[in-house]
């Protein structure tokens, strides 16, 4: 069973008495763990956390601590002893690098979630938040998808490593829950975008990618710009700051079985992805679609009930988002 962070306090109203459930907040002062503290998603956690007022955050450099390497992990909880763990830490990519490097997707993302949740739990971290990623869900998933629907048919094949990874990462949580009593939630994330992303166009996900290449079809006046598949799915995108607020709101005050979602709730054509980047970037030339090349699971848009329950609901729009990441590249030299 789940050891919760929470606490009771016995109140009276009318002579009649209740139990009232109050959750266990990080403390100010608490060591916080930010597994990949530099990525998209690492570095978003630590902006919030920074401007939430916590004083103790710890991160670690892929040089300065290899993930992958138990022994390497056990030295690094052995000195720094955390209270509460982040592991936003992962081998990702898009349609292309998982299609091209499955052997290391499933291996290095087994190794760096396999080593830090038995290290939280040999050090008795207090809690851990996991990020998965939405593609665990089937490809033939009803929409908008449900937490309920994970493992109930076949996964996409082009990202099929990296999937059943992160469903060992979050089926490992919930196994330590009920085995050990440890407090290790999962949250999945949709489609993620933002600063400090990886803009290689052969390794990066779909918005980076984009941007990358009308970009720089932009810049060198190219009459075309090439675009991988037919435009035709659906995908669902939320910025990275957004999904930060998320993931800090469960470690503050979610404490149950079920994996969360996190999304912005609307989707779009990865064509009218494609025509909106062309317009912010100004783009004239045109698009051509090169539907040889695999355009993964036809929709993805996750079901964030559970979470919006809880009082979050993203605040950036995509238009903005984009113009805001657009400037982000130009200030930090990914165009030039």
């Amino acid at each position: 069973m789940i050891k919760t962070n929470v606490f009771c306090r016995v109140v009276s109203l009318y002579g009649v008495f209740f139990v009232s459930i109050i959750y266990a907040v990080m403390e100010k002062d608490a060591k916080i763990y930010v597994a990949g503290h530099r990525g998209l998603v690492g570095s978003a956690i630590v902006r919030n956390l920074i401007a939430a007022g916590y004083t103790n955050i710890v991160g670690k450099t892929s040089a300065e601590l290899d993930l992958r390497n138990q022994q390497a992990v056990k030295e690094f909880f052995d000195n720094e002893q955390p209270d509460y763990v982040f592991l936003a830490a992962a081998k990702v990519g898009g349609i292309h690098a998982n299609n091209t490097y499955p052997a290391e997707f499933i291996h290095d993302n087994l190794a760096i979630q396999t080593n830090v949740i038995h290290q939280a739990y040999l050090h008795d971290v207090k809690k851990l938040v996991f990020l998965g990623s939405s593609c665990i869900y089937p490809r033939a998933c009803p929409q908008p998808i449900k937490e309920e629907y994970l493992l109930t048919s076949a996964l996409e094949k082009t990202n099929e490593a990296y999937a059943v990874a992160k469903i060992a990462g979050l089926k490992m949580c919930e196994f330590y829950n009920k085995q050990y009593g440890t407090s290790f939630i999962a949250a999945m994330p949709t489609n993620l975008y933002g600063p400090n992303d990886n803009f290689n166009v052969e390794t990066s996900h779909v918005i980076p990618a984009l941007l990358v290449k009308i970009y720089n079809a932009y810049k060198n006046n190219s009459p075309t710009c090439e675009v991988w598949g037919t435009g035709n799915p659906r995908r669902e995108f939320l910025h990275v700051d957004d999904l930060a607020r998320a993931v800090v709101l469960l470690m503050n005050e979610y404490d149950q079985e079920s994996i969360v979602n996190i999304g912005s709730g609307t989707d779009l054509t990865i064509r009218e992805l494609v025509m909106l980047i062309k317009d912010l970037i100004g783009y004239q030339g045109e698009i051509v679609w090169k539907s040889s090349q695999p355009d993964g699971t036809p929709r993805k848009l996750l079901n964030i009930d559970l979470l919006t329950s809880m009082g979050w609901q993203p605040e950036i729009a995509l238009t903005d988002g984009l113009q805001e990441t657009i400037a982000w590249c130009h200030q930090n030299g990914i165009f030039n």
